[in-house]
């Protein structure tokens, strides 16, 4: 293959469009929503949202460059077993809408960790936001990065010129027009993401001359290895691992991260926002889909000159903008979608979190201790978004001293995501647990999940667990490069816990969060009397809450003599309220033990 060119003015026309439409939505809904001045108009929609516009914003929201960049890098490495995602996304869909949705929506929450006030106490609850916060910087300064190092290979830009200007646009539609402009530019930007991977696919299917060529040269390269069944936990990459841990790891996400639940509690209706999970699973599989197909791409047009041994990017993370501007830069304005897409999913990501660490804040941190107006509240909201804005900005300067920005960002949601998950578990599920059981299991669950991936972090697991697939340059038209595994022989000498604890799949750190809070925090409760107590009604699960126990109901009455027309969903919305419960003037009380 030729070396990449450069950027063209339409490239620059087409990728400069993409951000002045997504500033543009947000400058729409500041004028078009400035009679509504409250903090919940500006942080929850006014909670009039409907589920394809939901459904879309959540794909976008965790959809970012990290997919766009990371995921074709993650099979041009280690193989397309990563597209086993798609049944996590299916299992997650399932224990969100049905455990944690009814719960938060019913409450009428803006903060998802009210709710741990609700059911626990006052400590947990800031414990559970600090804890957010933590994380959703972290993941976010991550994000910010990924596509500045896009920009950076494929046009010349500066490094950190990109990453101010990445967090600068996102700030200002975010503060500016709140979770509508939100939603609203998130599925703007779907759209794009989707347009630059096929474009990628398509032209990467003409060079090669079908797609039956791609599927065998990476047959050929060990890249169709999608069904390993190895119950070994210290693989890197295994059936178990991606379908266990990816569960985990994405209900955590979308089960019970405020970005996300921010956005369906923002639906009209319940059942509104249990389809919108269900709807956003189809564009995660199209995402995800034509991700793992751009790996397959890269692989078949590099398999014989890997650009990375041969130099000709500094890091693996951008061989994908490599790839465009090699083999779509005779096409005008086409390299600049394929940034543009890489952009929109940061776009879509930094603004979501922006929105929601502004939610946590003035929710759990300046509401209960401040007496301030809604006016004041609606202001302290655009302030707060302006704040993180510039402290995500902070952190992508930590993102760059990480390593392969798929596992990374996977560590970060699993290591904090997992123990937060067994906390909100264990109260929703289990009547029994208390406030003693909830800190004890999320302190222990931490800590294991902070061990092992600090310990993975100084040991990385040996080739033979994480198995890198061969990479070669013999086609190359220049002397010298060496496979690149051949870097990872080990020189120093590994104490025990490196080739056994610290070498658990990063997919797993989730899971051993998750699990450890709810069996610690059983424990201790049921020690301190947590079969004693009585749990505020509504703060844990019943079988009214179920789709399926709602669909069984209608249907039995339908069978049992109603006549006329006949309409599921329709009853089913019914069933479940046309209106977010948040609007009635009934608040919830706080649990006391007995």
């Amino acid at each position: 293959m030729s070396s990449a060119a450069s950027f063209s003015v339409w490239d620059y026309v087409v990728f400069t469009l993409m951000l002045v439409i997504s500033a543009g939505i947000g400058v729409y809904y500041a004028f078009s929503e400035r009679g509504q001045s409250s903090s919940a108009d500006f942080l929850v929609g006014g909670r009039s949202m409907t589920a394809v516009p939901v459904a879309l914003s959540l794909t976008a929201s965790f959809m970012s460059a990290i997919t766009v960049l990371g995921t074709p890098v993650e099979v041009y490495q280690y193989g397309a077993i990563f597209i086993l995602t798609c049944f996590t996304y299916v299992l997650m869909a399932a224990v969100s809408s049905e455990i944690f949705l009814p719960i938060f929506y019913r409450l009428g929450i803006t903060s998802t960790y009210e709710y741990l006030e609700m059911r626990y106490n006052k400590v947990i609850r800031l414990f559970g936001t600090v804890l957010f916060i933590i994380q959703t910087v972290l993941y976010t300064g991550l994000v910010i990065y990924a596509p500045a190092l896009a920009l950076n290979q494929v046009t010349g830009v500066d490094l950190w010129g990109a990453v101010v200007s990445t967090g600068v646009v996102c700030t200002l539609y975010c503060t500016l027009g709140g979770l509508k402009a939100v939603v609203w530019t998130d599925v703007f930007q779907v759209g794009i993401m989707l347009a630059g991977l096929l474009a990628v696919i398509v032209q990467s299917v003409l060079l090669q001359g079908g797609i039956s060529t791609i599927i065998s040269d990476s047959a050929q390269g060990g890249r169709l290895n999608l069904w390993d069944f190895d119950p070994n936990p210290l693989r890197r990459h295994t059936f178990w691992s991606i379908t266990v841990g990816g569960t985990f790891l994405w209900t955590s996400v979308y089960g019970i991260n405020q970005s996300q639940v921010q956005r369906y509690i923002s639906c009209k209706s319940m059942f509104h926002a249990k389809m919108a999970l269900y709807i956003s699973v189809v564009c995660l599989w199209a995402i995800s889909i034509c991700s793992v197909f751009c790996g397959l791409c890269l692989y078949s047009l590099y398999k014989d000159c890997d650009p990375w041994t041969a130099r000709k990017v500094s890091a693996l993370d951008q061989l994908m903008p490599y790839l465009v501007l090699d083999i779509l830069s005779e096409y005008p304005g086409v390299p600049g979608l394929f940034v543009a897409a890489a952009y929109s999913g940061t776009l879509s990501t930094v603004s979501s979190s922006v929105n929601a660490l502004a939610a946590v804040t003035i929710a759990d941190l300046i509401r209960p201790y401040f007496s301030l107006s809604e006016k004041q509240l609606s202001w302290a909201s655009k302030g707060m978004s302006v704040f993180y804005g510039a402290v995500c900005i902070g952190m992508a300067g930590v993102a760059s001293l990480m390593g392969g920005i798929l596992q990374a960002a996977i560590s970060i949601a699993g290591v904090v995501g997992g123990p937060l998950l067994g906390l909100f578990s264990l109260g929703i599920l289990f009547p029994c647990a208390n406030a003693k059981g909830g800190l004890a299991g999320l302190i222990s669950g931490l800590a294991l999940s902070l061990w092992v991936c600090i310990g993975a972090q100084i040991y990385p697991p040996r080739p033979e667990n994480s198995r890198p697939l061969a990479l070669v340059t013999h086609g190359c038209n220049f002397s010298g490069g060496t496979n690149w595994t051949a870097s990872t022989e080990e020189i120093l000498e590994r104490p025990f816990l490196a080739d056994n604890w610290y070498s658990l799949s990063y997919l797993y750190f989730g899971p051993l969060g998750t699990v450890t809070v709810i069996t610690v925090g059983l424990v201790v409760s049921i020690l301190s009397g947590g079969r004693q107590m009585k749990v505020q009604s509504g703060l844990t699960l019943s079988k009214e809450d179920l789709t399926f126990y709602k669909a069984y109901n209608i249907l039995k009455a339908k069978v049992s003599g109603s006549t006329g027309k006949f309409d599921l969903v329709q009853e089913l919305d019914k069933s479940f309220g046309k209106t977010n419960f948040a609007f009635c003037d009934v608040e919830l009380s706080t649990q006391t033990p007995a």
